[in-house]
């Protein structure tokens, strides 16, 4: 069995805190200092805010809404990356995005600081990249017509998130399994849709991603954040599967126990399903998030999180609905043998 050279922990890590009301509260446990901070207020309906180390503390996304990005928002906001974490701050009004007196959930991801210019494309990107677990920050300023943007990775992208920063605009998201021809709204539950003006119909390359002439992803004068993954043995895994409507549900073979995972029906309306590791819940019920929206966890029966992967347990249109067709984006907390050959196991 093969395994990775390197912990994934390292590179990816899950925080659960609770929220203290006060001015800031610096949150340790990552094991690194990240790059990317996704978090989550657990249990009442805050929109998720996404910060990252490339277009700096206190600018927030919601992977829930269209809103341009906003800075030091009133209801809280990451004022810090910190060497084994992050520092949350309190807004003018609250801080209940970040650190009210609520739970919460913070997903971390390592690239490499503020990043550094990228001219591989035709278009020139700012780019933090970390070619060792393939996850790269990119921002640049939109020219409205075809473009290639250089992305830092060595390898081509499994998928593409990308933003509009300065108006409100729609998340446009590239996976392989839909290929480039076909696009997908992190903010929304649709299905796939057909354009040859958002990734030009042409996939990713070892060196650059490319841009049509959408405005979501390249319209002229306007700047974009986009984060790139590609695909790394043993701690990430990108594809997709076919539901099969039933208890005894579709078995997804990732070769780790996944630490993150999230889910996207995209021959229907779905939602975006998020599960991790960190958050309550065990086999069978694994509590749920969703990035489309801002509502809180859900506790369905939807899948266990195994030693290899992952397997759907309801007949559900989210996860597992009879003949659908799901994307997935995972990634690990341990590979199915580790390098000391301890072996994972399920949750």
């Amino acid at each position: 069995m093969a395994y990775i050279s390197f912990q994934p922990k390292d590179y990816f890590n899950t925080v659960t805190y609770a929220g203290n009301s006060s001015s800031t509260q610096a949150l340790t446990g990552v094991g690194f200092q990240p790059d990317w901070v996704w978090i989550k207020q657990r249990n009442l309906a805050y929109s998720h805010v996404l910060f990252d180390a490339v277009r700096g503390v206190g600018k927030n996304l919601q992977s829930n809404g269209t809103t341009a990005e906003e800075t030091n928002n009133s209801v809280g906001y990451l004022s810090a990356f910190d060497s084994d974490g992050f520092t949350v701050s309190q807004g003018s009004s609250s801080g209940d995005r970040v650190n009210g007196a609520y739970n919460y959930v913070g997903w971390n991801w390592k690239a490499n600081g503020a990043g550094s210019s990228n001219t591989d494309g035709s278009i020139t990107s700012t780019v933090s990249a970390n070619t060792t677990s393939g996850f790269s920050i990119v921002t640049y300023t939109g020219t409205g017509s075809n473009a290639t943007i250089g992305h830092g990775l060595n390898s081509a992208p499994s998928v593409v998130i990308c933003k509009q920063l300065n108006a409100t605009q729609q998340w446009i998201n590239y996976h392989k399994a839909i290929g480039a021809t076909k696009y997908l709204h992190l903010n929304a539950s649709d299905a796939s849709a057909t354009s040859s003006t958002v990734w030009n119909d042409t996939d990713p390359t070892s060196s650059v991603f490319s841009v049509g002439t959408a405005v979501n992803c390249n319209g002229s004068g306007n700047t974009y954040v986009a984060y790139c993954f590609a695909e790394k043995k043993g701690f990430s895994k990108f594809g997709s599967y076919t539901g099969n409507g039933n208890a005894d549900g579709a078995f997804i073979y990732t070769g780790f126990k996944p630490a993150f995972i999230m889910i996207k029906r995209t021959d229907s309306s779905a939602s975006w399903v998020m599960f991790d590791s960190k958050r309550l819940g065990y086999n069978v019920a694994n509590y749920q998030l969703y990035a489309n929206s801002n509502t809180s966890y859900g506790n369905n029966v939807l899948l266990d999180i195994t030693s290899q992967g992952f397997k759907c347990r309801a007949n559900h249109l989210d996860v597992n609905g009879s003949g659908a067709t799901y994307i997935y984006m995972a990634f690990a907390e341990a590979p199915l043998v580790s390098s000391n050959g301890v072996p994972a196991t399920a949750r």
